[in-house]
């Protein structure tokens, strides 16, 4: 099969490659010129181990990324376009759709009117987006859905990092869609895996995607809060409480218990967004998620919690240098979008705390750039932010951080209870 894919980021290459990987020729379509020549050089634009090898292996071959300009010659080969750009959320929560409905706009300006073909959204949207939303606005264009074109939904379960193995062994494989012939066309797609599938409704498929990422978030603001609580009450220690809580036999030694643990909030791209995004669809279907509401209500104040924590264990000098350990939202990733580390340092600052300097094994360069108005300083290594600091930080869990009070008698402050 022939397939197009809108957009380059995590989920767009892993899935350009993924598809490339399963013997399918692949056009990936994208806007940023740097990080289309960068991709088109053979190297990823980001941080992803096993992306790299397989980038190689298909440029060329089987994968093909090109710009808008080559976008007719790609998408009249092909037998689905999938579309994995950014929805983020805006200031209500809703998520939007502008990049998406562009990237559909585009798709039917070039593609060719006697061939069916089905629009695929992988990108992540809320229940009911793709049945309200996407098909009235095809159906505004003229276009008969289940005879020109099937439109269906294809949710990513990727977390950064391991979005390769994730992909090419997928725990499941969902796929909401709008008609049978549709559901056919897209089980071709998936043919030579042994996964199971589920073909479902649309919003069952968008749903299932929402169901998975609130589940960690407040897994993760549950124990956010719990933390707090044991610090109230005093005399606990939290991370031993918390490792003894995974020893219960009905975890069963799931990597879930991983979110299951105090720290700094989560942050990246997908929590935030679809926690922030279901509890609007919700409040405005007529129903106050409230257990949703808390959790991001709890999130949202971890980083003043956390700078309090940091001014009570550091003191209240303020020519003190803090040093930040970790930048990135979580170890094994370069990604810094809605990093608590951001957080945490816009809430020391608002303290008054104004010498900061941070470190992280892959983010630096990514944090700076992301981050041009947080005035701080930076190093290079671990060895130097250590000499430098008055007291440090940990923000993020990276190993490497976990020898460092035997490395310095300065004050520690441990935001992910790793030490």
């Amino acid at each position: 099969m022939t397939i197009t894919v809108f957009g380059l980021g995590f989920v767009g290459l892993t899935t350009s490659l993924g598809f490339s990987e399963y013997g399918h020729t692949v056009y990936g379509v994208e806007i940023n010129d740097e990080r289309l020549n960068t991709i088109r050089s053979g190297r990823l634009p980001f941080l992803e181990p096993g992306l790299d090898d397989a980038l190689v292996r298909h440029l060329g071959s089987r994968f093909f990324p090109i710009g808008t300009d080559r976008l007719a010659e790609a998408v009249a080969q092909s037998d689905c376009i999938y579309y994995c750009v950014g929805t983020p959320y805006g200031h209500d929560g809703q998520a939007d759709l502008t990049y998406l409905f562009s990237a559909i706009d585009q798709t039917l300006a070039v593609r060719p009117a006697d061939k069916y073909q089905v629009l695929v959204v992988k990108s992540t949207i809320p229940p009911s987006t793709t049945s309200t939303k996407v098909i009235p606005h095809l159906q505004a264009k003229g276009i008969e859905v289940g005879h020109h074109i099937g439109v269906a939904n294809n949710p990513e379960f990727l977390r950064e990092g391991h979005c390769w193995d994730d992909f090419i062994h997928a725990d499941r494989i969902v796929l909401g869609v709008s008609d049978e012939r549709s559901a056919t066309l897209l089980r071709q797609v998936y043919a030579t895996v042994t996964e199971p599938i589920h073909c479902v409704s649309l919003n069952t498929g968008e749903f299932i995607k929402y169901l998975s990422n609130t589940l960690l978030a407040t897994l993760i603001s549950y124990s956010n809060e719990m933390s707090l609580v044991a610090d109230t009450i005093g005399g606990i220690d939290v991370a031993q409480a918390f490792r003894i809580l995974h020893e219960d036999k009905r975890w069963g030694g799931a990597p879930m218990a991983s979110y299951v643990y105090p720290g700094c909030g989560y942050g990246g791209y997908c929590l935030p967004k679809d926690t922030n995004a279901l509890y609007a669809v919700s409040r405005v279907a007529g129903f106050d998620a409230q257990i949703l509401r808390h959790v991001i209500q709890i999130n949202e104040g971890m980083p003043q919690a956390i700078a309090a924590k940091i001014e009570r264990a550091i003191g209240p000098d303020k020519e003190q240098t803090i040093g930040i350990l970790g930048l990135s939202f979580k170890p094994g990733s370069d990604d810094v979008r809605d990093t608590p580390s951001a957080k945490i340092i816009r809430s020391l600052m608002e303290r008054g705390y104004t010498r900061i300097c941070g470190y992280d094994p892959v983010a630096n360069s990514e944090f700076r750039r992301y981050y041009s108005d947080l005035q701080i300083s930076y190093v290079e290594t671990y060895e130097a932010l250590l000499q430098q600091a008055d007291a440090l930080v940990i923000a993020t869990a990276w190993p490497e951080f976990s020898d460092v009070r035997k490395l310095t008698a300065k004050p520690v402050v441990d935001c992910r209870y790793m030490l």
